[in-house]
Order: structure tokens, then C-alpha cells, then sequence
């Protein structure tokens, strides 16, 4: 009788060996334009610059001064687990979250004082289908967001 392993455990070792190896940032990280870069035809991205609903979230709303609104979002981002800030700029964030298996997914903030309005983009660097991993984050960070004090 052959033995062989079982599916599962192929399947477990390949995500952990991948999460271990994500590599940099990709090429397309940061402003091009004055925009966050669309997000791929894979269903592993989510952006507020996007109109389809498969990729599409919605954007947040300026909290005050340009200043104050990117000290809200490093308060959130700061409280979640497994994050990394990678670049900061007055205008731009880019956050990397690492997963419980080990795998990097790159966000990235742009904060338009002409619309007062905080674009995102939440994308996995590797991978074709993350399970709605960055969507889940991304509308927490945003419910998150939301419910800081005004005052804060």
C-alpha cells in the first residue's frame, strides 16, 4: 500500500513555507499620479478608488486637519496586531499587516485634503484568494476609525 500525505497537510506546509518567504513591497506601492494604484483582477485587494463591487470599500472622512487625521489613523493602525509601519508621509501611510500564517499584506492610506476624503488600498503580496482576509481588516479598521472620540 503507497502512503502519501495527505492533502491538507501539503496544503498547510505550502502556506507556511509562502508566508515565511513574501518577499519586499511590490513595484506598485505608493502615489502614482496623486492615486493609490488599482487593485489586480485577483479577489485578494480592496480599494475606495475602485467601482466594482468585488474590489470597491468605502472611503473615510478627514477627522479634523489633514495632521489630525493621519494621527487617528496611526491610533488604529497602531492597536492592531501583527503591523508594521513601513513609510509615513503627511499626505501618504503605507502599513504592512502580517497574517497568522505569516503572510504580508501591504495597506496603503492617501490622504486628499482637496476632498477631505482618506483613500485606502489593502492588497495580499502574494496569492491569488486571501478569503476576504483584507476586506475584513479594512472594515474594521474603518468601523475602528469611526468610533474614535471625537476629540481624540
Amino acid at each position: 500500500m503507497k502512503r502519501t500525505m495527505p492533502v491538507f497537510a501539503i496544503a498547510t506546509l505550502s502556506m507556511m513555507l509562502f508566508g515565511r518567504c513574501s518577499g519586499g513591497p511590490p513595484s506598485n506601492i505608493g502615489l502614482k499620479d496623486g492615486k493609490l494604484s488599482p487593485c489586480p483582477k485577483s479577489p485578494n485587494c480592496v480599494s475606495t478608488r475602485s467601482s466594482d463591487p468585488q474590489h470597491g470599500i468605502e472611503a473615510l472622512s478627514f477627522r479634523g486637519s489633514r495632521s489630525e487625521t493621519m494621527a487617528a489613523i496611526l491610533a488604529v493602525a497602531g492597536k492592531m496586531q501583527r503591523t508594521t509601519i513601513v513609510t509615513q508621509r503627511e499626505d501618504y501611510l503605507h502599513v504592512e499587516y502580517r497574517t497568522k500564517m505569516g503572510f504580508v499584506d501591504d495597506v496603503e492610506f492617501h490622504l486628499d485634503e482637496t476632498t477631505q476624503t482618506v483613500h485606502f488600498r489593502s492588497a495580499s503580496r502574494i496569492g491569488y484568494s486571501d478569503l476576504g482576509v483584507n476586506r475584513k481588516r479594512m472594515e474594521e479598521f474603518a468601523n475602528r476609525y469611526r468610533a474614535l472620540p471625537q476629540e481624540f
